[in-house]
């Protein structure tokens, strides 16, 4: 509709030569405008696949006033990326990261649709490369990927248990598969995720700008791991690990601010199918290296307040997995501290 030539060689364009369709464009700003002032609540998206300027941008900014825009790029790069065997993913390790370059040009949702699971593309679970145990493992990385990169999120139905046909509009979903562990662990799994992504503002109030969203290693193409923060607001910090191959790496080391780190998700648990590498290990308290080695807790926390400066912290990777960790804050961190070396409660 934006557009007089669009799938058309023959065309007329606009009363100032060029190929915007001006009235549709006036039709979609004042439906925008007046859904915007009557109905507020409302989310008016679009599909839009072309790189229009200020889909989102309200109308008396000059925008096309919708609230929300699917992020196609996002969703082609990273569903392209996923269905590549994983020994051949360090050659496409920009696909994952490309998207950062725009996150925050437009509110995006982050669509895996409809549209991507009929007509012979096959279903989500189904693109996964591997073994059996493999493509679960892989579909929940890319579900915690999703969950935790910048913009609002859209999962079609059948996606959160893992239905191997493509969606058939003319019946239901295959419920039956529920009877087997592991979409039953997949859909507990999901389950979680949303809960988390709903009770941790780090992941969604800061969504609009780098301020919520920093890279601690986008380059790791040798190991396909992707690292990453998310901020709140309040300074809530949350650290993003995923490793995109069925390789486990051992003392993985990041950058990150000093402090102790708490493991809240973990794809590769047991209870959801995982491996529960390294066994007995998942989940605890993890300190970083200054943190770790030093006699006076409070005087590095102190330090790390006044004038804050990367420490290594070394975590292992599972196989095949997504890792969210928290930043303590300074009281819980000194807890952490005395239980690990005193063992007191």
């Amino acid at each position: 509709m934006l557009y007089r030539n669009y799938g058309r060689s023959d065309f007329l364009p606009n009363q100032y030569g060029g190929v915007e369709n001006l009235e549709a464009i006036a039709f979609m700003q004042q439906l925008n405008g007046l859904i915007r002032a009557r109905l507020p609540q409302c989310l008016m998206i679009a599909e839009e696949s072309t790189p229009w300027p200020n889909v989102t941008r309200p109308v008396d900014e000059q925008g096309l006033g919708f609230t929300h825009k699917w992020n196609m790029g996002w969703m082609h790069d990273t569903l392209d990326y996923m269905s590549r065997d994983y020994i051949y993913r360090r050659w496409h390790h920009n696909q994952l990261t490309f998207s950062l370059m725009y996150a925050f040009s437009e509110r995006y949702i982050l669509p895996l649709s409809h549209d991507e699971v009929v007509h012979g593309k096959h279903s989500l679970i189904e693109r996964m490369p591997g073994d059996y145990w493999q493509r679960f493992a892989c579909l929940r990385v890319l579900y915690l990927y999703q969950i935790t990169h910048p913009g609002s999120k859209l999962l079609f139905m059948g996606g959160e248990f893992g239905q191997f046909i493509e969606w058939r509009f003319y019946e239901q979903l295959e419920w039956f598969l529920l009877g087997y562990d592991s979409h039953r662990s997949l859909k507990a799994y999901v389950k979680d995720l949303n809960h988390y992504y709903r009770s941790h503002p780090a992941l969604w109030e800061l969504d609009g700008s780098w301020e919520g969203f920093a890279w601690l290693n986008a380059d790791d193409a040798a190991n396909s791991v992707y690292s990453f923060s998310r901020r709140s607001a309040d300074g809530q910090l949350l650290l993003v690990l995923l490793n995109m191959t069925p390789e486990p790496l051992p003392g993985y080391a990041l950058a990150v601010p000093a402090g102790c780190y708490q493991l809240e998700l973990n794809s590769d648990q047991a209870t959801y199918g995982g491996s529960d590498y390294p066994a007995g290990q998942l989940p605890g308290d993890v300190f970083t290296a200054r943190v770790s080695s030093a006699s006076d807790i409070e005087t590095v926390l102190h330090q790390e307040t006044s004038h804050p400066q990367p420490d290594q912290l070394f975590i292992d990777l599972p196989p095949l997995c997504g890792l969210v960790w928290r930043h303590l804050t300074p009281d819980e961190t000194i807890q952490a501290y005395r239980r690990k070396t005193h063992g007191s409660k």
